[in-house]
C-alpha cells in the first residue's frame, strides 16, 4: 500500500512538473498570479545558472577535479574531449562562466522568439510559458552541454563584445528600476503623509534623501582617495567630476519651481537615489582601468606568485568589493523584473507590462476553487506582461551578470584575461545616459505639454 501511494505521489509531482505553473506552489504559500509565479520560476533557471558560474569560479574546484583521473586530462593544453578526458581549463573559470551564460542567453533567447505576439492565455504557447518545467530544464541542461563542447578559438572573444552590449543595455534597466522605485518611494509618503496628517512622513523623506546624498559624498571622496594619484590617472578625476557635477545638475533642475508644477511629485529623494546609482556605476567604471596605478583591484600574478604589474595577465577575483555590490544590485533588480509591475504607465510601457485588474483580484469564485497554495489564471482576458520582452531582460541580465563574474576582461591571445578601456567606456557612457535618461523625465512635460505624462 505505502508503495502504491508513493507511486501516486511521484506521478503528482511529474504531471505537476509537466503540467502548468499552480502545480508548483506549496500548501503553505498564499494563491499567486499564474504570471508572477512562472516569472519567478524563470527567474530561479537564471539564478541557477549564476550559481553554477559562481562555483566555477570557486579556487578549490578545479583542484578537486584534477584529482579525479576520469574527468581532467593533466597538463591538456586544449580544450576538445580526447580519449574520454577534458581539459579542466575549459571548464572553469572566466572561460567556463562565458559558456555558462551563454547557455543561459540562448535559452531565454529561444522563449523570447517563441513567445512574440502572446496575447492571452489562451493561446496555445501560453501553457508552454507557464509549464512543461521538467523539460524546460531537460532543455537548460542540454544547451549547457552544448555550450562546452564549442571550441575555444575566437568564441570567448566575440561573445566579450555580445556580453557588454547587453550589459550596457541592462544597466539602463536597472536605471529605470531605481527611478520607477524612487518615484513611487515618494508618491506613496507623501499620500500617507497627507493622509495621516502626520510629520513624520515628512521626516521620513527628508532622513532617507540626506542618507543617499551623504552616501554619495562618501562615494566621491573615496574614489578620489582610491582611484586617483597626484600627477596621474587624469580620466578618473575627469570621470568622477564629470558625474558629480551631472548629478549636482539633475537635482537642481528636480527641485526648480516649474518642474515641481509639472510634476508635484518630483522632488530630491528621487535624485539623490539616481545620484548614489550613479557613483555606484563611476565606481565600477574605475575598477575596471587597466592601469594599476589608478586602479586597487588590478593585480598580475605569475608563476613564481610575485604580484606585479604588466601589459597582459591581470588577475582579479570576482568576489571583490565592485562585483559583491553589482551581484546583489543584479539579484534585486532582476526579482523586481520577476515580481512587480510599475504604478507608473510609462514605465510599464517601457518595460512592457501593465496593471491588468484580474491580477490583483482575481473572481472570487476562482479563489475558492483553487484555495491555499495554488495559483490562478489571470491572464484569460489579456497577459500582464509581454512573454518575449521578459525573456529579453533574462537575455540581457545574463550577459550582464557574465561580465561582472569576470570583471569585465576580455580573453587575450594568451587566454589571460586582459583589463580593457572598453569597459571602463560601456559603464561611464551608462551612467550619463541614465542621467540623461532621468532629466528626459524631468523635462519632458514642460517640452511636451500636450502629452499626458501624469
Amino acid at each position: 500500500m505505502g508503495a502504491c501511494l508513493g507511486a501516486c505521489s511521484l506521478l503528482s509531482c511529474a504531471s505537476c512538473l509537466c503540467g502548468s505553473a499552480p502545480c508548483i506552489l506549496c500548501s503553505c504559500c498564499p494563491s499567486s498570479p499564474n504570471s508572477t509565479v512562472t516569472r519567478l520560476i524563470f527567474t530561479a533557471f537564471l539564478f541557477l545558472g549564476v550559481l553554477v558560474s559562481i562555483i566555477m569560479l570557486s579556487p578549490g574546484v578545479e583542484s578537486q577535479l584534477y584529482k579525479l583521473p576520469w574527468v581532467c586530462e593533466e597538463g591538456a593544453g586544449t580544450s576538445i574531449i580526447l580519449q574520454g578526458h577534458i581539459d579542466c581549463g575549459s571548464l572553469l573559470g572566466h572561460r567556463a562562466v562565458y559558456r555558462m551564460c551563454f547557455a543561459t542567453a540562448a535559452f531565454f533567447f529561444l522563449f523570447a522568439l517563441f513567445m512574440i505576439c502572446v496575447r492571452s492565455s489562451r493561446d496555445p504557447r501560453a501553457a508552454i510559458q507557464n509549464g512543461f518545467w521538467f523539460f524546460k530544464f531537460l532543455i537548460l541542461v542540454g544547451i549547457t552541454v552544448g555550450a562546452f563542447y564549442i571550441p575555444d578559438g575566437s568564441f570567448s572573444d566575440i561573445w566579450f563584445y555580445f556580453g557588454v552590449v547587453g550589459s550596457f543595455l541592462f544597466i539602463l534597466i536597472q536605471l529605470v528600476l531605481f527611478i520607477d522605485f524612487a518615484h513611487s518611494w515618494n508618491q506613496r509618503w507623501l499620500g500617507k503623509a497627507e493622509e495621516c496628517d502626520s510629520r513624520a512622513w515628512y521626516a521620513g523623506l527628508f532622513f532617507f534623501t540626506l542618507l543617499f546624498y551623504t552616501l554619495s559624498i562618501a562615494a566621491v571622496t573615496l574614489l578620489f582617495i582610491y582611484y586617483t594619484q597626484p600627477g596621474t590617472c587624469y580620466e578618473g578625476k575627469i570621470f568622477i567630476g564629470l558625474n558629480l557635477t551631472l548629478c549636482v545638475c539633475v537635482s537642481i533642475v528636480a527641485v526648480l519651481p516649474k518642474v515641481q508644477d509639472a510634476q508635484p511629485n518630483s522632488g530630491l529623494l528621487q535624485a539623490s537615489v539616481i545620484t548614489l546609482y550613479t557613483m555606484f556605476v563611476t565606481w565600477l567604471a574605475l575598477s575596471s582601468v587597466p592601469d594599476q596605478k589608478c586602479n586597487p583591484h588590478l593585480l598580475t600574478r605569475f608563476s613564481n606568485e610575485t604580484v606585479l604589474a604588466g601589459p597582459d595577465g591581470y588577475e582579479t577575483h570576482w568576489w571583490d568589493a565592485p562585483n559583491i555590490v553589482g551581484l546583489i544590485i543584479f539579484i534585486l533588480c532582476t526579482l523586481f523584473i520577476g515580481l512587480r509591475s510599475s504604478d507608473h504607465r510609462q514605465v510599464n510601457n517601457l518595460m512592457q507590462t501593465e496593471e491588468c485588474p484580474s491580477a490583483l483580484e482575481a473572481p472570487q469564485q476562482q479563489q475558492v476553487v483553487v484555495g491555499q497554495g495554488r495559483a490562478f489564471d489571470n491572464e484569460q482576458d489579456g497577459v500582464t506582461y509581454s512573454y518575449s520582452f521578459f525573456h529579453f531582460c533574462l537575455v540581457l541580465a545574463s550577459l550582464h551578470i557574465m561580465m561582472t563574474l569576470t570583471n569585465w576582461y576580455r580573453p587575450g591571445e594568451t587566454r589571460k584575461m586582459i583589463s580593457t578601456w572598453t569597459a571602463v567606456w560601456v559603464k561611464i557612457c551608462a551612467s550619463w545616459a541614465g542621467l540623461l535618461l532621468y532629466l528626459w523625465t524631468l523635462v519632458a512635460p514642460l517640452l511636451l505639454p500636450n502629452r499626458d505624462f501624469s
